[in-house]
């Protein structure tokens, strides 16, 4: 089922590329130029919508898939995602081999500063939709915002999915686990 995948046991390392005022309010002890992520869904970008209770947005860097999650307590945001994730690619309907998969991949964390462009315009974008889609919602649901957001156009993937929820289905096929 699962045999096309890489299995990278030397260094199991997801990159979290973050925003200055993310960075700011992690306070890593260090942050690295640039990096690959072990995981199969690669590295992903972060930064923080201060709502009230603040939250953090993170956008996979090769699907643009969202997942929103509770900031606080913003040091320990790296060792939370996981958790988050997984929540967020069950609701997808990925299977569990894959999830699984992909969490081990995330033993170690390296923060690193923001550097693909066009994954922080979609940041942005998703950052205002989802503000309008809370208050049009009348909803604090963030697993529900994620999903909302996930099926949003992305100009980045029109020549391919056109949505984070296609897109990561795509890649999950491509992985060999049956979708």
């Amino acid at each position: 089922m699962a045999r096309h995948i890489k299995f990278n046991k030397s260094k199991m390392t997801l990159i979290l590329n973050c925003t200055k005022k993310l960075l700011d309010r992690i306070k890593p002890s260090s942050t690295v130029p640039d990096g690959m992520s072990s995981t199969l869904l690669g590295s992903w970008y972060a930064t923080a919508l201060f709502w009230k209770p603040q939250v953090a947005l993170l956008v996979n860097e090769k699907t643009l898939l969202p997942v929103l999650m509770p900031l606080a307590p913003a040091t320990n945001l790296a060792t939370r995602f996981p958790k988050h994730l997984a929540v967020v690619l069950c609701a997808h309907g990925l299977p569990r081999q894959f999830i699984d998969h992909e969490l081990a991949q995330m033993s170690e964390v390296q923060y690193a500063k923001t550097s693909n462009r066009s994954v922080v315009s979609i940041m942005n974008q998703f950052s205002y939709q989802a503000e309008v889609y809370r208050e049009y919602l009348e909803t604090k649901d963030l697993l529900a915002l994620s999903l909302k957001l996930a099926e949003t156009p992305c100009s980045p993937l029109y020549k391919s999915a056109i949505s984070p929820d296609r897109e990561l289905l795509a890649l999950v096929k491509t992985t060999g686990f049956v979708v």
